[in-house]
């Protein structure tokens, strides 16, 4: 097959050359296309999607709709390994597989994958272009769907890798992914489903799935090789989102978080009045003294259920407008119009189609329970650009002065709404100590905590102990290193009713920006500083013109001592068990002295 057209032959980029040699004479498609930055090619993309059935369009001509298989709704954390050469202790149960075993059966499973099917070679840019953050990569797959959603979702990098100097230009990380055979455009054989991530070779091998979170190389999957590469080089690679906080007039103060699933990340990342630089993955560098932060992608892949005009405005109006998006595993009507749970909008009474096949409202499943609207991991996928709020250093290749982190976490009965750490190492601790507490089973049943340090379990490639390590040393050249802030949207009160209104975290936002620039004191306790009354009351006149009571801020804020001496006797008791950094050990004894006096 001749592929090598004057496209790829004026990149000049004799790995990229190999890749393709090696990965084409294994997978044997039929075609070969490689993309560029052209409108025109993205078009293309998204044409193939709906030429194969992998989506189809609705009936706003920009919106189209992917469903995956029914057991393809999720990240396959059984099947996701780490290749390694020789056995790694990392502090923490994560799936591993000898390097040459996994490298042997998935070029077995690889052979011939693709014979019949178009491979689109899409290369691509982490962070914006011409950046000391830029990473670069290339993504091979045969579904037309993960490129058209990574089209949307990160920068295409055909210019970046023309352009790139002689030095950078064979260094790329290298995603290969097979939606497998396809039966009704949705992936067939899911039971043999693998995703095998080489650490050693920078490279990612993906099959028998489309879900994106699988299957789209650049989302978890290249975070993972980018947290191995900034623990070798010294920088941050974080689950975080990035966000412009709005405090005084003409002012920009920005702010990272990393919160567990369901804890309010992305809700955080859209408060009304700020600006979003991104809601996932960012990489963080020291610069000129002071620490810079990038949005990796330019899009989001985000959860649509209770998606709606209250909760999400910004997002609300993308998904009903007429910018590119694409819905995946939601209700369809008969007409084309979308339908999802949470979203206060009635589907019709004839119902749809969804991932289940045809829907109607009342349908039950074989044990006689009601069949949701729209699968609970149901996804919208949309570019940044599209919505209002973004921030307008998205693109900044300096990337924004990232001022302060945030851990969040779901928490009924221990954390205040908002503290702020005493110190960076404070801080380090408290991310590395986040707990989320699971969606209750039965009613009244108190949900399971888990123990997710730094919100990044799922996806860290070193040990946690060295992981740990690197956040302190960032900031030990720091003359100003990021405030670092704890919030909890989810404290209850002993009936089990929220003391939170959900849109109470604007407050909590704007009072840790003021902390930033000593507007406001704060009260030193045990376990943090938190906000003066005072101030979180004219916060909330400000904000909302509401009043807020000194009842509600002592319910809110009463530090509840034998719940923190709970917490950190179970982190006193996980971390007993691992090798830790001495200056953990030392802050992590700190806390719990305190709790004690």
């Amino acid at each position: 097959m001749d592929y090598k057209s004057e496209k790829l032959l004026n990149l000049k980029n004799a790995r990229l050359e190999a890749v393709l040699d090696h990965y084409i004479a294994l997978c044997e498609p039929a075609k070969v296309t490689l993309l560029d930055d052209s409108p025109e090619d993205a078009a293309y993309v998204a044409q193939r999607a709906i030429e194969n059935g992998e989506e189809t369009l609705l009936a706003t001509n920009t919106h189209t709709y992917h469903f995956d298989g029914i057991q393809d709704q999720a990240r396959d954390k059984e099947h996701t390994k780490l290749l390694t050469s020789k056995p790694v202790n990392f502090g923490f149960e994560t799936n591993t597989l000898d390097r040459k075993t996994g490298l042997d059966e998935i070029n077995v499973k690889l052979k011939g994958i693709m014979r019949g099917k178009e491979m689109f070679v899409r290369l691509s840019c982490l962070g914006p272009s011409n950046s000391v953050f830029s990473l670069h990569a290339v993504q091979l797959t045969d579904s037309a769907y993960v490129a058209h959603s990574e089209n949307l979702l990160y920068r295409s990098g055909y210019e970046a890798f023309r352009n790139a100097s002689d030095d950078k230009k064979e260094d790329f990380f290298v995603f290969v992914h097979s939606a497998g055979e396809l039966d009704h455009g949705v992936t067939k054989n899911v039971a043999d489903r693998r995703i095998y991530v080489d650490l050693e070779g920078g490279e990612v091998f993906s099959i028998n799935n489309q879900y994106a979170g699988n299957s789209v190389g650049l989302k978890k999957l290249a975070f993972r090789l980018a947290i191995a590469r900034a623990h070798r080089e010294g920088w941050l690679a974080e689950h975080m989102f990035l966000m412009g906080v709005h405090g005084k007039p003409g002012r920009t103060t920005y702010f990272s978080g990393a919160f567990p699933s369901a804890c309010g990340k992305t809700s955080t990342a859209m408060i009304p009045g700020q600006s979003i630089v991104g809601d996932d993955i960012i990489y963080a560098r020291k610069l000129d003294g002071v620490v810079r932060a990038v949005n990796v992608e330019k899009g989001i892949f985000g959860i649509i259920e209770n998606v709606n005009a209250e909760d999400d405005p910004e997002i609300f109006k993308v998904l009903n407008g007429h910018t590119e998006c694409i819905f995946s595993n939601v209700l369809i009507s008969d007409d084309g119009v979308p339908y999802w749970a949470g979203s206060g909008v009635t589907p019709p009474a004839n119902g749809g189609r969804h991932y289940l096949g045809q829907w109607r409202p009342g349908d039950k499943d074989a044990s006689g329970k009601e069949i949701l609207v729209s699968h609970k991991n149901a996804r919208y996928t949309i570019a940044l650009d599209s919505l209002s709020n973004r921030d307008p250093k998205l693109h900044d290749p300096q990337g924004v002065e990232l001022s302060a982190m945030i851990y969040g976490g779901r928490d009924a009965d221990t954390s205040v709404p908002v503290l702020e750490a005493l110190n960076w190492n404070h801080g380090v601790l408290l991310g590395t100590c986040i707990e989320s507490e699971t969606t209750a089973a039965t009613i009244g049943q108190v949900g399971v905590r888990k123990h997710n340090p730094f919100a990044t379990l799922d996806f860290m490639t070193v040990p946690l102990a060295k992981y740990v390590q690197d956040h302190i040393d960032f900031a030990k050249d720091l003359k100003t290193p990021p405030r670092v802030f704890v919030t909890n949207y989810f404290l209850k009160d002993e009936n089990g009713k929220f003391l939170n209104h959900k849109l109470d975290k604007k407050v909590w936002i704007l009072w840790a920006e003021a902390r930033v620039h000593g507007e406001v004191d704060a009260i030193e306790t045990p376990v943090g500083r938190i906000p003066k009354y005072e101030d979180l009351k004219r916060l909330f006149k400000d904000v909302f013109d509401k009043d807020y009571t000194q009842a509600d801020y002592d319910k809110q804020f009463t530090i509840r001592l034998d719940a923190y001496r709970a917490k950190w006797a179970r982190m006193t008791n996980i971390f007993s068990k691992l090798d830790m950094p001495e200056d953990f050990v030392k802050e992590l004894k700190a806390q719990c002295d305190r709790l004690g006096e």
